[in-house]
């Protein structure tokens, strides 16, 4: 027998022989112990806890119960489809959606923006022959809208919101509109700082040049009818306003699925046909895709569908007077620690604030403190909150970001004890620094010629090592990045993270 020429390439195994199911579970639990909390209230971002008993283990029977079914196919697997009409309808139902309203289970908020954006574009296309489409959007609309129009080869016309209510600004927003404009974009709320863009007026100017309009409600979208519901003011946002043409709303966040589970509603069929793909000119089955996937598990489709039956319309009204009860109390107990300074005026179970520098006879409403708020930030971690901390953009203020979910409820007024006490900790720390010399030379680099010898030595100076490790105190890495150029921010951000994704030698 001759030897196997590509024999030395196997040499090394790329998996063990086989080891015991229990050894494999152990291993996996040990790992977890290094992530954040996903349950308990303490962790005010990625994270929706209901609070309630049961709902993940019963979020875990159905997923395995449709884990190898593939949703590529309804045809074959038929239930797939009652499952998502379910889901779909329970969406559109309530969110206004009339008597055509169509839509699609997807992986989560950017797949489901994604697809709003090509449907806008493939519609802007065959409509009104467009073929250098636009995108207008405020500055605090989801990074996914950038995305999309990155992949789909849409412009961004990015459009400043109010510098005070941080809200979308309705009559620039009109006047960004071109015959050019695919999609106009408002938000319900905006994640970055929780409050309700002027959906009805920016919808209206939308349908005046008779150009679609999105409406994010990826975070908003399974709160804000349960908690008008519950008794709270809300103005429309969704299907009761006629320009309204499409809409994204998460059920792994104020749904309380498990992630990723999301969907894309659009006003009728007509409009959800150009998100399809189709394709015939191949040897193999006729493809039609509704979604970016095309072979799936039914597992996240099972478990949302789930989740929200058993949960039902009650559930979910008590849920949402549990979010509402959280923010009011922590929205009341920031307003009266000195030199903090909430962001707008939260409306979805969001919550941005800054902190101020000391007021003096000079400056008697204080400015934002960056490098106070960053070291809030690794104060609080250590005292085992995790706060996501927001950089300055456009003129706005840096910020922390909390995510209130009913789990929260029980846990702010300890947050609200602990914040002071961090606070005064972060005043007698040296201030976060960023090396003008360092700053300088970013405003000369040109973040596309970077070598990546370049880029790891910025991203060692700033304190971001070989292998993606992070040092215990985020506050001076943070300030150093708020003070580079956009571009180069994300150049070296994205070297970051690729450090982090490395294979490991077996």
């Amino acid at each position: 027998m001759q030897p196997d020429p590509t024999a030395s390439a196997h040499e090394t195994p790329a998996l063990p022989a086989g080891r015991p199911a229990a050894e494999i579970l152990t291993e996996l639990k040990a790992l977890r112990t290094a992530d954040a909390p996903t349950r308990g209230g303490r962790t005010f971002a990625y994270v929706y806890d209901a609070g309630r008993q049961g709902l993940d283990e019963l979020a875990a029977e159905a997923y395995a119960a449709y884990a190898t079914v593939n949703g590529l196919d309804p045809t074959v697997f038929p239930s797939v489809a009652r499952l998502e009409n379910d889901l779909v309808g329970a969406a559109a139902a309530l969110l206004g959606g009339p008597p055509g309203a169509q839509g699609t289970f997807t992986s989560g908020g950017t797949e489901s923006i994604l697809l709003a954006v090509k449907t806008a574009r493939d519609h802007a296309r065959s409509t009104r022959g467009v073929t250098d489409p636009q995108l207008v959007l405020p500055s605090t609309a989801h990074a996914a809208f950038h995305k999309a129009a990155a992949y789909l080869g849409l412009e961004p016309v990015v459009v400043p919101v109010d510098p005070v209510t941080y809200k979308a600004n309705p009559t620039a927003m009109a006047a960004a509109i071109t015959p050019r404009t695919a999609l106009v974009v408002a938000s319900a709320p905006s994640y970055a700082h929780g409050v309700i863009d002027p959906v009805a007026r920016i919808a209206e100017a939308a349908a005046e040049h008779e150009v679609l309009c999105h409406v994010d409600a990826c975070i908003g979208g399974w709160l804000l009818p349960y908690l008008r519901r519950a008794g709270r003011t809300v103005e429309p946002f969704d299907f009761s306003l006629p320009g309204v043409t499409s809409i994204s709303v998460d059920l792994h966040k104020y749904g309380y699925a498990d992630k990723g589970a999301s969907v894309v509603l659009y006003r009728n069929a007509e409009l959800r046909r150009h998100q399809y793909f189709a394709h015939a000119g191949w040897p193999g089955y006729p493809v039609v895709n509704p979604t970016v996937q095309g072979t799936k598990s039914a597992g996240l489709l099972a478990q949302a569908w789930a989740v929200l039956q058993h949960i039902g319309e009650d559930g979910y009204t008590a849920l949402a007077a549990r979010v509402a009860e959280a923010s009011d109390h922590l929205l009341e107990g920031l307003r009266t620690t000195p030199d903090i300074h909430i962001l707008g005026e939260p409306e979805a179970g969001l919550v941005a604030f800054t902190v101020l520098t000391s007021a003096t006879p000079d400056r008697p409403s204080g400015t934002p403190d960056l490098s106070l708020l960053l070291h809030l930030a690794d104060e609080m971690r250590v005292r085992g909150w995790y706060l996501q901390p927001q950089l300055s953009f456009d003129g706005l203020p840096p910020n922390l970001h909390l995510t209130l979910t009913p789990a929260t409820v029980d846990r702010v007024e300890a947050l609200l004890t602990d914040l002071p006490e961090a606070l005064a900790t972060a005043r007698t720390l040296p201030p976060a620094t960023a090396d003008p010399a360092l700053t300088d030379l970013a405003a000369t680099l040109d973040p596309d010629t970077l070598t990546p010898e370049d880029v790891a030595g910025i991203l060692a100076f700033a304190g971001l090592g070989e292998g993606g490790g992070l040092p215990e105190r985020m506050a001076p890495v943070l300030f150093l990045l708020d003070a580079l150029p956009g571009r180069l921010k994300e150049r070296l951000l994205t070297e970051f993270v690729g450090s982090v994704f490395r294979p490991r030698t077996p």
